[in-house]
């Protein structure tokens, strides 16, 4: 007897092969058996104890996201959202250097300043959230690893948090370390990779900053640093080195070709792959394709370069429940201060409101706020700030811009972003992409996509809670890619599927999922193609301490399955938690 049969749907494998119709079987959490058959043909023979008709429906294995920032939230939060709503089966934590462990007695508020200064995740959520409980590596995965989850947990050791517990103040000034600072780094991360560590993380980018506006512990760190931290890994077993590289975000033009130069040596030389942030920035639009082709080369080479990608712009959204051109007005200020969501965003309809509010000058940021300026950064790119609609449009026209909009009314830019915004009872979000639009088109995505050194990543799943909400990634590949493009061409489904589901878990050693065969983890998604939909985006206040995330719905999942074990069917929650921390590469 089987525990679960999905019959007659169109198999997309994940290997990258053409679709095919068949019965898939399940036992123990495995897949037991794929028989092909006709549509014709009768079921697979075997009782089960559930079965799921897929008839005119996608069996895809279930997507791994290799980038996402759940290090907290796992351990308050057994659903993970909004990755698991997405059809993720497995998320790999720890990106861009930072994490909370290892952690020194008396500075886990340090750790969740610098993981908010970073990655916007409100710091009172963590603090009051957070269980802790541990001190070293191994102990936070043995915390997390006591957990049951509805998605599977691997984690990566982060260079930040590593260098502030080996070196204290002077690690969490970038101060050099020294050859004893090196030592003694090195034997807390290859502690990490053997008690179960996926891979080290880094970050060299001057875009993430602490609470304080310190840059990120490692931010400046020096090659010898770097290569012996890169050794210390490979020392402790299969691991990936990821980082966030210099130049990343268009702050330096030059140095992301440089950064390429010692991840080559290092990937050569330790034998690991290196994963790295990769995006198109307007200072130097075609600046991609230049470190695509050298990661491609460095591959043919010995050096396993792997690019991260973002599947379509990457950047920021405003609307009235978070940042906006109008968080500064004195008005807006006292209705916020003194009203409910419910009655703000009825007031803030009322025409002499609105008057108020377009006629008032802003208030003065305040210093000690990150993003405390983002008003003005509004103010001045309406003519890059995208209405997105429903369902959202991500490859948006000029046409769509608030400038153009404005436009065509006959209306003042600002007025016209105050309506858009006042939209769906004043919770409508609009895009400003910082990154994939040089063109305003996505031309650059679609190479990228199609590159052999190209990994689909950087979903940051469980971060910028303000701002962004890309864990919608797995969607939008199937959506967009696959069947609604029409500025240009689209991708195959099989390739897409193997994007994000073999291509991902084989960069992290995780070779028992991420195709649909025999003796796999039966992680799994059955996909309504013709009714798959993304939602527009919408702010939740559902985080610890009454915080805030932008969160991002999906429609046309049938199933998600888990080891086996149904967690979504019909999109919805099913209270099962067959999730479990991943400990290493298999």
């Amino acid at each position: 007897m089987f525990d679960l049969k999905i019959t007659g749907g169109t198999v997309v494998d994940g290997t990258g092969a053409d679709r095919f119709i068949a019965d898939v079987a399940v036992k123990d959490g495995k897949i037991v058996e794929v028989r092909r058959r006709s549509a014709s043909d009768a079921p697979l023979a075997g009782d089960a104890a559930e079965t799921i008709d897929a008839t005119g429906k996608v069996v895809a294995p279930g997507f791994v996201d290799i980038h996402t920032h759940y290090d907290g939230q796992v351990s308050w939060d057994s659903l993970l959202e909004p990755s698991s709503n997405h059809g993720v089966t497995t998320i790999v934590t720890g990106n861009c250097g930072v994490g909370f462990a290892p952690v020194r007695p008396g500075s886990e508020q340090w750790l969740i300043e610098l993981m908010e200064g970073v990655e916007d995740i409100p710091g009172s959520a963590l603090t009051e959230g957070m269980t802790w409980g541990w001190e070293s590596y191994p102990e936070y995965l043995d915390v997390i690893g006591k957990g049951n989850y509805a998605v599977d947990v691997g984690s990566q050791v982060a260079h930040g948090s590593v260098r502030a517990y080996a070196m204290g103040d002077r690690g969490a000034r970038n101060e050099p370390a020294t050859p004893d600072d090196i030592e003694a780094m090195g034997r807390l991360v290859r502690e990490a990779i053997e008690a179960g560590a996926l891979g080290f993380s880094t970050s060299r980018t001057l875009g993430h900053r602490a609470m304080d506006g310190e840059p990120v512990p490692g931010t400046f760190a020096a090659e010898d640093e770097l290569f012996g931290l890169g050794r210390a890994m490979a020392a402790g077993g299969q691991a990936v080195f990821e980082l966030a590289p210099q130049g990343v975000a268009g702050e330096d033009i030059i140095a992301p070709k440089k950064e390429l130069e010692w991840m080559q040596r290092l990937g050569a030389e330790i034998d690991r792959p290196i994963s790295f942030g990769l995006i198109q920035v307007d200072a130097a639009p075609d600046l991609w394709r230049e470190q695509m082709d050298i990661s491609a080369a460095a591959h043919a080479a010995g050096a396993r370069l792997y690019p991260q990608i973002a599947a379509r712009p990457f950047g920021m959204l405003f609307g009235f429940p978070g940042h906006h051109a109008f968080t500064h007005r004195p008005t807006f200020r006292k209705l916020k201060g003194e009203l409910g969501r419910e009655e703000l965003a009825h007031r803030l309809a009322d025409p002499a409101v609105k008057a108020a509010i377009l006629g008032e000058d802003d208030l003065p940021p305040d210093p000690n706020k990150l993003f405390d300026n983002m008003n003005i950064l509004v103010q001045y790119a309406l003519g890059r700030i995208y209405h997105l609609g429903d369902p959202p449009d991500y490859e948006p026209t000029d046409e769509r811009t608030v400038e153009k909009i404005a436009a065509d009314r006959g209306e003042d830019p600002l007025a016209t972003l105050y309506d858009l915004m006042l939209e769906a009872d004043a919770t409508n979000m609009l895009m400003l992409p910082f990154f994939n639009y040089s063109y305003g088109n996505c031309d650059a995505i679609h190479e990228m996509l199609t590159h052999p050194a190209g990994v689909v990543g950087l979903s940051d799943g469980g971060a910028h809670c303000g701002m962004i909400c890309d864990a919608s990634y797995p969607t939008f590949l199937l959506t967009h890619w696959a069947r609604d493009r029409h500025r240009g061409a689209k991708l195959p489904l099989e390739h897409l599927i193997r994007k994000q589901t073999h291509d991902t878990a084989q960069l992290f050693g995780l070779s028992d999922r991420g195709v649909i065969q025999v003796g796999k983890k039966a992680d799994l998604n059955v996909i309504d193609m013709d009714a798959l939909r993304l939602h527009p985006p919408k702010m939740a206040y559902d985080l610890p301490a009454g915080g805030n995330r932008l969160v991002q719905g999906a429609s046309g999942y049938t199933a998600t399955i888990v080891s086996g074990t149904v967690t979504r069917r019909d999109g919805v929650d099913t209270g099962a938690r067959p999730g479990r921390l991943v400990r290493g590469a298999r």
